[in-house]
């Protein structure tokens, strides 16, 4: 009766799973408390909705990983894998096209045609009169320098782990989470020492949607590979199978490629390069 029952397939059917609903109703929560929130409203609905999506990101994960430690990731599911990756940072690109989008059609068209209320936001010039842009040769230059880094040393854990080599998979793992976290600390510093805000002009809404998403990604990357830290230091990663550092460091190339174009158009561009900066 086993043989008879026996897998005849290389896909993996997993079993009834709570983490669909859990996380369906917990986004829902996040998103309506979200808009209670920016509305003046409490923000318990947010805090709960996001604590919901948290731990359905932890519980789902958990699982997934699990099932790959029992051997129920075949060649064939990590295919699905890879596509279901590609596909997920191929969204993430569109996501930053549109504040991109956003930033180039205010730099762009300062004062384009009768548009009197662009013209007033801006002054005509770029970035807008009273705005103190960031020097993008201090900071900004550094927290390049940082994420280039980093994307050097998740570099260096990736070969060392298709190499055999458990000590330079766990200090290059190290060194990019440690090098996330700085550029983060960096990050937040240069947000405190703003002389813009983020609502009252279209440059400081621009700016802090765009790079503040990206530090976002940022965290999430930083948590990702301090996740594949801990088990590559549990020995759950051989040379053959570590889909789930892969995908990491797929993570952490997206974000250090998002970062050049935001250090190169929004800091230097927008500051010296634009036809209508000042």
């Amino acid at each position: 009766m086993a043989e008879a029952h026996a897998k005849q397939h290389d896909y993996h059917l997993v079993e009834p799973s709570p983490w669909p609903i859990i996380g369906a109703v917990s986004a829902f929560i996040l998103t309506v408390g979200a808009v209670i929130w920016m509305h003046g409203g409490t923000s318990i609905p947010t805090f709960v909705g996001f604590i919901g999506v948290g731990y359905t990101m932890f519980g789902w994960w958990r699982d997934l990983v699990r099932e790959g430690t029992k051997g129920f990731h075949t060649p064939v599911v990590d295919i699905g894998f890879r596509y279901g990756m590609i596909l997920f940072i191929a969204s993430e690109v569109m996501f930053f096209v549109a504040w991109f989008w956003a930033f180039f059609d205010a730099a762009l068209f300062v004062g384009e045609g009768i548009n009197f209320q662009r013209l007033e936001f801006t002054g005509g010039v770029w970035p807008p009169h009273g705005i103190e842009a960031f020097d993008p040769w201090h900071l900004p230059l550094l927290n390049t320098l940082i994420l280039l880094t980093s994307g050097t040393t998740v570099t260096w854990a990736h070969h060392a782990l298709l190499e055999g080599d458990r000590q330079g998979l766990k200090w290059g793992l190290v060194c990019t989470v440690l090098l996330g976290v700085l550029f983060s600390t960096c990050q937040a510093f240069e947000y405190l020492h703003a002389h813009f805000g983020f609502s009252g002009n279209i440059y400081g809404a621009t700016f802090f949607m765009a790079t503040g998403f990206h530090g976002f990604h940022v965290i999430v990357g930083t948590i990702f590979l301090l996740v594949c830290l801990l088990r590559a230091m549990a020995g759950q990663f051989t040379p053959e199978k570590h889909f789930g550092f892969e995908a990491a460091a797929w993570y952490w190339h997206f974000v250090d490629v998002v970062w050049l174009f935001l250090f190169t158009f929004i800091y230097v561009w927008a500051v010296g390069g634009s036809a209508g900066g000042h």
